[in-house]
């Protein structure tokens, strides 16, 4: 077991501290989205961002939230090094509090609980994840997913405007891109006081696609989407299951991601 006394020598700093509480806001299920606006008026605006994939087409306009999350400015990943010395469980997670100075009842101490217990849980049929803390990890880990010889690279949404509105309605302006991808890694960006990624790959046929977005206020984005063709094995308690009100296995299920997360995607992809 690791203990807390690699993390000693670091204390965050008041502009880190400032940063840290902006970024750990409290865990929702990170991937949702639209239909019927009755239905709407019901949802969580961040929820919004799952589509089927009858709707990837030239013209379609559907409501869409985009946290607006400079990847510039959020936590960088560790050295591995540094990474390892830090624990990384929840019966650490009083020691990780103490280090950060959160209080138990915090914010940001839910955040911490609530990023490691989903990277604790045991993943679905067919899925195979992990939640590096350093660049090499990550990639360590891509390379086990896409094959150790697999040249791969990472594609990501773009803001090609800088539109401060989260939420509003979005059309499709170009027939959307896809991206061939017979095997693909996700890694979502969790709430943490540094950098930590949920990343995963499933067994399941996956389509990736670029897509050309234009909203309302005149934002522009060049935004990623994965389309999960086999659903079958998802909780009956998945909100996107809700947000689209189907069922397991009855439809493919689409999300678009922010700019924060990645897709790692073999190389020889036309991207």
């Amino acid at each position: 077991m690791q203990c807390a006394q690699g993390i000693a020598g670091r204390k965050l700093t008041e502009e880190q501290l400032e940063t840290t509480n902006k970024l750990m806001k409290p865990m929702d299920q990170r991937i949702q989205a639209h239909h019927s606006s009755s239905h709407m008026d019901h949802m969580d605006p961040s929820h919004m961002i799952f589509f089927t994939i009858k709707d990837l087409k030239v013209g379609k306009t559907m409501p869409i939230y985009f946290p607006k999350r400079d990847p510039s400015k959020s936590p960088r990943l560790l050295p591995r090094s540094e990474a390892d010395s830090i624990p990384f469980s929840s019966e650490q997670l009083p020691h990780l509090l103490e280090f950060f100075s959160f209080s138990k009842d915090s914010h940001q101490a839910q955040a911490m609980e609530d990023t490691i217990r989903q990277c604790e849980i045991e993943p679905i049929k067919g899925e195979t994840k992990f939640c590096p803390t350093s660049l090499e990890s990550m990639l360590d880990f891509t390379h086990s997913m896409l094959g150790p010889n697999t040249r791969f690279t990472a594609v990501a949404t773009a803001h090609l405007t800088n539109s401060t509105t989260l939420f509003q309605n979005y059309t499709i302006l170009k027939e959307p891109k896809e991206i061939f991808a017979p095997k693909m890694v996700a890694c979502h960006n969790m709430p943490y006081p540094y950098a930590v990624f949920y990343c995963h790959s499933q067994q399941s046929v996956n389509k990736v696609y670029k897509v050309e977005l234009g909203g309302e206020d005149g934002d522009r984005v060049d935004a990623v989407a994965v389309c999960h063709l086999d659903t079958s094995d998802w909780s009956p308690n998945h909100a996107s299951f809700s947000v689209l009100r189907i069922k397991p296995g009855t439809s493919p299920v689409c999300h678009f991601f922010p700019a924060d997360n990645l897709v790692w995607v073999p190389t020889a992809t036309s991207v």
